[in-house]
């Protein structure tokens, strides 16, 4: 599992810009080829609709969404009964929404991505 993580992280760097932007058309959203390659190595797609779906309904109030996956602490996990967090801000930190996630398969212990102008997509694909 730690080299299946390590790989993902490796190469998930090497993605800046995009070749194709892959279209949710229920959502009218549309995500890079970053967030692909994430989510056939992670087996993540869910990541994929949760995060745009919330997202796009955040637009009314900024423009430019910031999410942060992260693996809460054994501790923190016994206290908030969720093993992971998302936490949806402006790129400010000025917070705009948190959802708490009971379990989750996603190999990373965290993440950022990026949703702007109706695209979700890796910091380093902006």
């Amino acid at each position: 599992m730690k080299a299946q993580v390590n790989e993902i992280k490796e190469n998930l760097k090497g993605f800046s810009g995009t070749d194709y932007f892959y279209p949710i058309p229920l959502l009218k959203t549309r995500f890079t080829d970053g967030m692909l390659y994430l989510a056939d190595a992670a087996q993540c797609f869910w990541l994929i609709t949760d995060t745009s779906v919330i997202a796009k309904s955040l637009m009314n109030r900024s423009e430019f969404v910031t999410i942060d996956f992260k693996r809460l602490s054994k501790e923190k996990q016994d206290f908030t009964g969720y093993e992971a967090e998302i936490v949806y801000s402006d790129g400010n930190d000025n917070l705009l929404e948190k959802h708490g996630y009971h379990v989750t398969d996603f190999p990373l212990d965290e993440l950022r991505l990026f949703f702007v102008n109706d695209t979700l997509m890796l910091p380093n694909e902006y």
